[in-house]
């Protein structure tokens, strides 16, 4: 790398880092859910707290960098360069956005975006949303630009595709096992004054 390249990178780097450290969005009616691989349990999780919580008609929402085949159910509601949005209507499916509105969620929404595309598609999505509204969002990635009110990392003895996430896990946040999640009667979460909250 020349000098040139390296000073760039570097001073992108600074900036990122000062976006994300005093310029980030707060979010406190956002739930943020990562996971230690697939098949850790994210989508578990949203479905948990979805049923958990039935009287705040919840909006769930699942942004993925993969530009995969759109399934059936999924109804497009903006395409523009660097990715799409869609409304899920099937809760018949197995897919895990229609595992979320079959479990109570009002409305759930799927995105296929591009790294560089995702803060943008992330504002798009949330102007189908009522300002206020308890969202559930699984994308690991939006947590480098929105400050939710919780977020929650899912880890599983069953784990396909291991994802180095240290980086993440240095930040604050709420861990959980998919295996336990079964055992436990309530999660120790609740919604007051416009935000979700943990109880520690």
């Amino acid at each position: 790398m020349g000098f040139k390249d390296g000073f760039y990178s570097e001073t992108r780097s600074f900036y990122l880092n000062l976006f994300v450290r005093y310029i980030m969005l707060i979010i406190k009616h956002l739930i943020l859910i990562a996971g230690t691989g697939t098949k850790s349990g994210k989508t578990s999780m949203a479905c948990r707290i979805i049923r958990q919580f039935p009287e705040l008609k919840i909006t769930a929402i699942k942004i993925t960098p993969h530009f995969h085949e759109t399934t059936a159910g999924l109804a497009a509601i903006s395409e523009k360069s660097g990715y799409a949005i869609y409304e899920e209507t099937d809760r018949g499916s197995i897919k895990d956005t229609s595992r979320m509105l079959d479990a109570g969620a009002h409305r759930v929404y799927f995105a296929k975006v591009w790294d560089d595309q995702l803060f943008e598609a992330f504002n798009e999505i949330m102007k189908f949303i009522l300002p206020g509204t308890p969202v559930i969002c699984e994308s690991p990635a939006l947590k480098y630009l929105v400050e939710p009110g919780v977020f929650i990392i899912m880890t599983s003895n069953t784990i396909n595709k291991q994802k180095d996430i240290s980086h993440l896990q240095d930040l604050p946040h709420v861990m959980f096992k998919l295996e336990e999640l079964d055992r436990i009667d309530s999660l120790p979460l609740g919604f007051e004054n416009g935000g979700w909250f943990f109880n520690a």
